[in-house]
């Protein structure tokens, strides 16, 4: 008797945990198959639902695709799903929820590609064989066919449990085809690197190198959003590597790859590159609860003002005076081009700019007027600027180390105990504009603004005034201008 090789036997294991993750969906996936199977048409369970259930790791999202066409599809819907839409019916596809389901049914297709745009000619096809050629990878090419009863039967025409198996990422036609459809694609291979930790088919990688520059026909928001679920994933790091080695990231994001020309002042890191990887990943570390997507992109671009600043001093040395500067300016030109909003690039570039803040804390020589502005400039970012500067810590020196680990420990009990003296998040002057006027005789206008910012700068600088002393002090003031 042959015993099973080390593969077929965590094949049948990862079936078997697949299957029994979707006996689970029975309440969804029975009555599914029968209304299908009852008026004549196929179903499969298909794509990154099938994927993920032989990972163990499927959410609410169940994709399937049928024989049936879109008008069938909604026919049979009808009185068995909570809710249906037809956001995507041109290209074949019913929406629906049920229960905490929400459920696509694409219509099997052969598309056709103009190879300008993204955008394919649907063309709905006879077959299931035929619909999961045109996917993207073969990962996401297995299906389960969901029969009258809940039966399940795994089909893998493309042999995608073999790539899984080895944790490869390849096209089921030819890459150049593939990508010559949708260069969308080339980035989700990075995508899926960074969400499941898996490798490039070297055809697959050395398409997307001589196909790089074909990602500018894919519009910036489609670009943004597959590079929100990248740095997301639990493996960021590894899918920028991807994009950096194979030039998609100097065409979408070039300011990443920029700096693997420039070494770190300390001289601690191969290159600012290497450096931001690593920051990238200690700032994954410090989250708590699901991923933080400001703080991940503010740690991956928080040295892109370097190569911009690098100067080379005597005796061998490097500076980059001001690169938080320049670097928060880079941010908001690079996310505006991918059409961030206002608030995500407001965010990012904020942090980035305050970064480097804590590093003239010293040895905890700061008054409490500059610990006060620290947190007002901050504002609802300071927990994610404690995580980044924390993160930004990756010396070698280990004595080194301990004491920037000492100093922020110092300076966030200091923000603790003035926090129970005073509201630190909300910092305002001690008489608003309606005292103001008063005082001084005024109406609105810019002298009152003027007045308004003297006080809040006073609060920062002494702390909380009584009435009185707020009011001597800007009276004083006033007679000063």
């Amino acid at each position: 008797m042959v015993s099973p090789t080390p593969d077929a036997d965590r094949r049948a294991r990862l079936l078997a945990s697949a299957t029994v993750t979707l006996r689970g969906l029975s309440d969804v996936l029975t009555p599914l198959g029968a209304r299908f199977a009852a008026a004549g048409h196929e179903l499969y369970l298909v794509g990154g639902s099938v994927r993920d259930a032989v990972l163990g790791r499927l959410g609410t999202d169940l994709d399937f695709t049928t024989d049936a066409r879109p008008e069938q599809v909604q026919a049979l819907l009808k009185g068995w799903a909570d809710n249906q839409w037809d956001t995507g019916i041109a290209f074949g596809t019913v929406s629906a929820a049920k229960g905490d389901q929400q459920i696509e049914i694409t219509t099997y297709r052969t598309d056709a590609y103009d190879g300008v745009t993204r955008n394919p000619e649907v063309v709905y096809g006879t077959s299931l064989g035929e619909d999961l050629v045109r996917r993207d990878f073969t990962v996401n090419a297995m299906a389960v066919r969901i029969g009258a009863d809940g039966e399940q039967e795994f089909v893998d025409p493309l042999h995608g449990m073999d790539a899984l198996l080895a944790g490869l990422l390849d096209t089921p036609a030819a890459p150049e085809v593939s990508f010559n459809d949708d260069p969308l694609r080339m980035l989700r291979a990075a995508r899926f690197v960074s969400q499941l930790g898996f490798t490039l088919a070297p055809r697959v990688h050395d398409a997307i190198v001589a196909m790089a520059g074909q990602i500018d026909r894919i519009t910036a928001e489609r670009v943004r959003a597959e590079l929100d679920k990248l740095i997301l994933g639990e493996y960021p790091g590894d899918g920028i590597e991807v994009m950096c080695t194979t030039g998609l990231a100097a065409r979408v994001l070039p300011e990443i790859p920029a700096l693997t020309l420039e070494i770190d002042e300390h001289h601690q890191h191969k290159d600012v590159y290497q450096h931001s990887l690593t920051v990238l990943q200690q700032a994954i570390d410090l989250e708590d609860g699901d991923p933080d997507l400001v703080l991940r992109w503010a740690a991956i671009l928080h040295d892109i003002g370097k190569p911009d600043t690098k100067r080379n001093e005597a005796g061998g040395g490097v500076s980059f005076h001001h690169h938080e500067v320049v670097g928060a300016k880079m941010v908001r030109k690079r996310m505006r081009a991918l059409k961030y909003s206002k608030q995500m690039i407001e965010d990012v570039s904020r942090l980035v700019f305050l970064h480097l803040r804590f590093h003239g804390y010293g040895d905890g020589q700061w008054t409490d007027s500059a610990v006060r502005r620290y947190v007002t400039d901050a504002g609802d970012l300071l927990p994610q600027l404690n995580k980044l500067v924390r993160a930004d810590c990756t010396t070698r020196n280990k004595r080194r180390a301990a004491r920037l680990r000492a100093n922020y420990d110092d300076l966030e009990g200091r923000i603790a105990r003035l926090a129970e003296q005073e509201d630190l998040a909300r910092v305002r002057p001690d008489l608003d504009g309606n005292a103001i006027m008063t005082l001084l005789g005024l109406k609105p206008g810019r002298e009152v603004g003027e007045a308004w910012t003297f006080l809040k700068e006073l609060r920062l600088d002494r702390g909380p005034l009584s009435r009185e002393d707020a009011e001597a002090e800007l009276l004083k003031w006033w007679s000063m201008r």
